[in-house]
């Protein structure tokens, strides 16, 4: 079993957004997670913790083994977050169960990522 989790504060990631907009979104949601997140700060910077929390419990951070892009964050029908890895990604990772937890509150969003 293997456990990532990232922190993040609030106000620079909208203060990414604001300076560079839908160009820094791309750099680290699909288009479809853009769609179905709120554009709200702290469900921004949750995401990004998301992602950064994955890299993480997987051991090898962000970088050539692992993009931002081959974590694809999704909601389930109780709004729960999960996540998925690309087809890339799974040839270097195998799991056979995971969890996600994302919480934001007094500036900061964090998240919380088991695998197994």
């Amino acid at each position: 079993m293997k456990i990532g989790t990232d922190i993040t504060v609030i106000s620079r990631l909208e203060n990414s957004v604001k300076k560079f907009g839908t160009k820094f979104l791309d750099r680290f949601l699909t288009k479809e997670e853009q769609n179905s997140l709120s554009q709200k700060p702290e469900s921004i910077a949750g995401y990004w913790s998301a992602k950064e929390a994955v890299s993480k419990a997987l051991g090898c951070g962000i970088g050539a083994e692992l993009g931002f892009h081959d974590i694809m964050l999704y909601k389930d029908d109780k709004q729960a977050p999960h996540f998925k890895l690309s087809e890339k990604a799974q040839a270097f990772h195998q799991i056979k169960s995971s969890s996600l937890s994302i919480a934001h509150d007094g500036g900061f969003a964090i998240a919380v990522v088991v695998i197994e």
